[in-house]
């Protein structure tokens, strides 16, 4: 009786671990509002008088620009490969994806090596013509990390407005033409209505990786929310502003986040009824000479500034400086790397196959609700997260030191891997439950018919019809790990230096030379997504 009681229960004690594992860094923060004493209210007035205003316009400022940046790119883009037919149309589809592989900050340090003041630009500019003092404007400003941003985001709108275009705008276009339309007013009236909630959704998901971004708004100086919490938690060592200026943060991703959902549940509204209007797959327009090479050059342009250039820029200070660079440090910081990315992705991958098989044996609104609850923290800055991950550690400890809870937290990998899973899990899950959408219903109750119930149901029947999403999910967390720099530089156990962390702290020494060689090993893993998404895309 016993053994069918913890047998029954046992899933339901596994769902709720796992939802309080996932959920503990942004619960902290939100509770570290119930200690709000005449202490905590003078830091927040101090930072009301002082920085706070500067963090929220300087945060709202660059999502506005980098949200008009990625939406103008990403929709042109798309666009142009899916409703014309130009010379490289084919190419371009898929080589608009690989700026997904450049890191931002990896982009940042590329630039500003190439562009500083006395960098290999200027100074063959002012050698050529003769010139003296700064001739292109300052990398590191604002309107830099506006570029760089944009740069390295646009792909998330050119993903998802392409889809929406190539699935709806192609025959209700050329039912337009048939009516005697012309082509800038189908466009205007016709493709970029129906890819509003696309773009929407594209932008939500950009400005939330800016909001999110450490590497580039440190490196660049500017004064955004993420870079002012690690500024109040490790230079003013204040644990209070740190956790305010996290709660203010959140409700700016908050807003992001129902923008991008109310996005998503248009864009199933949408397709539903484009995919009733017709089915027939319309031809895409033929451009010719200079309409040709406008698109051309609207497509190439993107691909240029966000991946092909920042590679030259850091594939020559490791030719020129090829004897200089720290081979003998490089494999050490790519084992520390390549360890944290394995076992993260083998957990993530481990407890998102649970959460999803939980929602496939006990599809109920609360189970439903608890997974949705632990699959927010792919939306929450890995710089909320490594707050609310310090704050309990921090009062654990001072209610018992005897328990350690610091050292086990920042001196070993458990905390790291802990902020990672928090961070990523999201990510595994959603490729997991992709698998499990085309899983029909029907092999379950065959199988329970046959007497094969709870584990024997995910290991037999599951399981070998899920390995190509597991494996998918896996190489998706490893990725992100690999690249993921907030919660590593802070939480990382003394000497475990990964090729993120190692890039950030030479760049920002300013030795971008020795920077390129982690940095473009960061670029070539992340080739690895956009490979495997751009093989889906052509599938499709």
């Amino acid at each position: 009786m016993l053994r069918r009681l913890f047998f029954r229960f046992l899933p339901s004690a596994f769902l709720l671990l796992v939802v309080a594992l996932l959920t503990l860094p942004v619960l902290a923060v939100v509770l570290s509002w119930l200690a709000f004493d005449s202490e905590a209210r003078s830091i927040l007035t101090q930072m009301l008088q002082t920085v706070l205003p500067d963090y929220t316009w300087t945060s709202l400022l660059l999502c506005l620009l980098v949200g008009a940046g990625v939406a103008g790119v990403g929709m042109a883009t798309a666009s142009a490969v899916t409703l014309f037919e130009f010379p490289g149309r084919r190419v371009f589809e898929w080589a608009l994806l690989l700026p997904l592989a450049m890191p931002a900050y990896v982009l940042a340090y590329a630039y500003t090596d190439f562009l500083q003041y006395g960098g290999p630009l200027q100074t063959a500019l002012r050698s050529a013509f003769g010139l003296q003092g700064r001739l292109l404007p300052e990398v590191r400003s604002l309107g830099g990390a506006v570029l760089v941003f944009t740069a390295a985001l646009y792909p998330y709108v050119y993903l998802l407005a392409r889809t929406a275009l190539s699935e709806r705008a192609a025959h209700l276009m050329e039912a337009a033409r048939l009516l005697g339309a012309p082509l800038s007013r189908r466009i205007r009236q016709v493709a970029l209505p129906l890819a509003r909630p696309a773009v929407a959704a594209g932008v939500a998901l950009a400005l939330m990786e800016t909001l999110a971004d450490f590497g580039v708004s440190s490196y660049f100086g500017i004064q955004t929310f993420t870079a002012g919490i690690y500024k109040a938690w490790l230079s003013m060592d204040n644990r209070m502003a740190a956790a305010q200026l996290a709660t203010l943060l959140l409700i700016f991703v908050a807003v992001l986040l129902r923008i991008e959902h109310s996005a998503q549940q248009r864009m199933r509204f949408a397709a539903g009824r484009g995919a009733r209007a017709g089915s027939a797959d319309a031809a895409p327009v033929q451009l010719k000479g200079g309409r040709a090479a406008l698109a051309w050059v609207v497509c190439a342009a993107p691909i240029a500034f966000g991946f092909v250039l920042p590679v030259l820029f850091m594939l020559r200070p490791l030719v020129l400086g090829w004897d200089n660079l720290l081979w003998d440090q490089f494999a050490s910081w790519t084992l520390n790397s390549l360890r944290l990315a394995s076992l993260s992705a083998v957990l993530a991958t481990a407890l998102a196959m649970g959460l999803a098989f939980a929602v496939r044996r006990q599809p109920d609104a609360l189970t439903r609700g608890m997974v949705q609850l632990a699959s927010l923290g792919y939306a929450v800055p890995g710089a909320v997260i490594v707050v609310g991950l310090l704050l309990p550690v921090g009062w654990l400890q001072a209610a018992a030191p005897q328990t350690g809870a610091g050292y086990w937290v920042t001196a070993t990998v458990l905390g790291v891997v802990w902020a990672y899973l928090v961070r990523f899990c999201a990510v595994a899950l959603q490729s997991i439950q992709s698998g499990y959408s085309r899983i029909p219903s029907s092999f379950d109750d065959s199988a329970r018919m046959l007497g094969t119930t709870g584990a024997g149901l995910l290991a037999r029947v599951h399981w070998p019809l899920l390995r190509r999403s597991v494996a998918v999910a896996g190489l998706l967390v490893f990725v992100d790990v690999m690249k993921e720099l907030p919660a590593t530089l802070v939480l990382r156990p003394f000497n475990s230096d990964t090729l993120a962390v190692v890039t950030y702290q030479l760049a920002r020494d300013e030795r971008l030379g020795e920077a390129a060689l982690p940095a473009l090993a960061l670029v070539l893993v992340g080739l690895l997504p956009v490979a495997l998404l751009s093989r889906t895309l052509r599938s499709k």
